[in-house]
């Protein structure tokens, strides 16, 4: 007769046998995972979507991938350009796994040949580039990033979708002289637009010249009127002598109209004394 005690350490062990197989029978995939099966080592072809899944206890390995976009900084790397300056430059890399099966298959760990590979196109881009092609081209060195970090991963399952430098870092010499460049070229463009000014006034005033020559009379209107502003002030004393050319206008017209003045006659003469006669005597 076997005893009880054996029996119950019988049922034990099966207790928790069975719960072993049932936690390696169950498997949670979430809402952003793919669940990819191993059974004996080979890859099933079907994957699992979100939500509880039974495998085989004995067998069967589920191994999850995140699909997730994915968002890598890139250590700052440092290179020299093509015109010979040292720079130090910094990206960030977004990716998403397309394929699950090549992500698990054709790589040991895809994280981090991403990041070796971002790092070594990021230098070979340094060296390719000019320093104000790295300041100012930032979008067309993101493209090319992209693209080649991109084929270097699509045997990996994973798609590039973006690329972007972060931070573009220069010596403080050179950084001294791109200030003292920008500066220079701010001063050449007020001197430019200083004399488009004055070539504009100029030449404002050149046809105004040309209209008032055309009619004397607005010449004189256009005294008077500066007379007019200078003695709005009441404070202002102003002592101006009077041109000819403002009575000029007035004495043609004068002329033409035929009413010039007649002189005034002269004074008769005085009648001369008489030698004949005595002087008088009062």
């Amino acid at each position: 007769m076997i005893p009880v005690g054996a029996i119950f350490a019988v049922i034990v062990i099966l207790v928790i046998l069975g719960i072993i197989a049932v936690g390696r029978s169950l498997k949670v995939v979430q809402q952003y995972e793919k669940g990819v099966i191993y059974r004996f080592g080979q890859v099933l072809p079907e994957l699992r979507g979100p939500g509880l899944h039974t495998i085989r206890p004995i067998g069967d390995r589920m191994a999850k991938v995140n699909m997730q976009i994915v968002a890598m900084a890139v250590p700052a790397q440092e290179g020299i350009t093509k015109d010979n300056v040292t720079v130090r430059v910094d990206a960030v890399v977004y990716f998403r796994v397309v394929d699950p099966i090549k992500a698990t298959i054709n790589v040991q760990n895809y994280m981090f040949a991403i990041s070796q590979q971002a790092q070594t196109s990021l230098r070979s881009i340094i060296g390719q580039s000019d320093m104000d092609q790295l300041l100012s081209e930032r979008e067309r060195l993101n493209e090319e990033l992209q693209k080649i970090i991109d084929e270097s991963t699509e045997p990996w399952g994973v798609k590039v979708t973006a690329v972007e430098i972060k931070d573009v870092e220069i010596p403080e010499q050179m950084q001294r002289a791109i200030a003292r460049q920008a500066e220079a070229e701010r001063e050449r463009r007020a001197k430019i637009i200083n004399s488009e000014g004055e070539y504009q006034a100029a030449q404002k005033l050149t046809d105004a010249a040309d209209i008032i020559s055309t009619n004397p009379a607005s010449l004189q209107l256009r005294y008077l009127q500066t007379l007019l502003e200078i003695g709005s002030n009441q404070n202002t004393t102003v002592v101006f002598p009077l041109p000819m050319d403002v009575l000029k206008p007035f004495v043609e017209a004068t002329e033409r109209s035929g009413e010039r003045p007649k002189p005034p006659p002269p004074p008769p003469p005085e009648p001369e004394p008489d030698a004949d006669l005595p002087p008088s005597r009062t």
